[in-house]
């Protein structure tokens, strides 16, 4: 009898603590109304966030050039120790990309990681870094991106293994790292160095590269843009903090170049990856340039 009751006792634990545990991993998005005291959409701001975030780096076809990198058709690979990610399609077409989506639909996705149907998405869409992104951002970049060409492209599925293919789990991801603060304690900072961290840490989304991960995909503690292996696989990503020899060295203004040029101060050229992110941020005002080296010269050196 005292064994049942305690059997049953057990159970009722273990079913509380289950319940308790998919209350707390489960998708979380912002209620609808949320989203709808915004503004309308300021376009050319969107089109400042679209190039900020490079979002065609990774949304277009691979290979694209010109007008063809508007086109947002998804597909691209990613490889990842976690499986192989497959980029969706984000352009206008209502039945492939996001025409269907609503404002609420999209701003969820960009800052809850929670898809048009409820479900967790994978961290390998950065939402973990425009979880900064202010709300009105987020609604003139998605009137942006509604301007775009529309593609009929229907990209592949993930290609991932048990257990990464259980989106329950991301749940439990998103409880240890989803975290909208800053990254580093820049109080008191001027302007300039604000919005280069806004900038930084939003939607350039810059330490989903430069910052080394755990076991679990999350962020190193105490190493921000301390540089690490390409999430890729293939070789490192550099350090870009105060405390790499390269950056030591350069002045705020070398660093706003680069990013408009692509020209190191020793007319070295950039390479790998960081071609189409200068690309981008190309594209940025000189005053945003200016902002990302401000903050870039700011951040504790590692």
């Amino acid at each position: 009898m005292r064994l049942g009751k305690a059997v049953a006792a057990l159970a009722v634990i273990v079913a509380a603590g289950a319940g308790a545990g998919l209350w707390l991993t489960a998708p979380a998005p912002l209620p609808d109304e949320h989203w709808e005291s915004l503004e309308a959409p300021d376009i050319a701001n969107g089109r400042t966030l679209f190039y900020a975030g490079g979002c065609a780096s990774c949304h277009a076809a691979a290979g694209a050039e010109g007008d063809a990198k508007l086109v947002l058709s998804g597909g691209l690979a990613l490889p990842s120790p976690f499986g192989t990610f497959h980029v969706p399609n984000i352009s206008p077409d209502v039945s492939a990309g996001i025409g269907g989506w609503t404002l609420a639909d999209f701003g969820n996705a960009m800052k809850r990681g929670v898809g048009k149907q409820g479900e967790h998405l994978y961290p390998s869409f950065p939402y973990g870094s425009y979880a900064r992104m202010q709300d009105q951002d987020i609604a003139d970049l998605f009137g942006f991106l509604l301007t775009l060409p529309a593609s009929a492209n229907v990209a592949p599925p993930h290609d991932l293994p048990f257990p990464f293919n259980i989106r329950l789990a991301v749940g439990g991801w998103k409880l240890l790292y989803l975290d909208d603060g800053p990254r580093v304690d820049l109080a008191g900072a001027g302007e300039a160095v604000l919005r280069g961290q806004y900038l930084v840490e939003g939607p350039g989304h810059c330490g989903e590269c430069h910052t080394p991960r755990n076991a679990l995909g999350g962020f190193v503690s105490g190493q921000w843009l301390a540089g690490g292996p390409n999430p890729e696989g293939e070789g490192r990503v550099p350090n870009i903090t105060p405390g790499a020899q390269d950056m030591a060295s350069w002045s705020e203004e070398d660093i706003a170049a680069y990013l408009e040029t692509g020209f190191t101060p020793d007319y070295d050229s950039v390479g790998g990856s960081m071609v189409a992110v200068q690309q981008n941020m190309a594209h940025l005002t000189a005053e945003d340039r200016a902002a990302i080296a401000a903050y870039l010269k700011a951040i504790p050196a590692r």
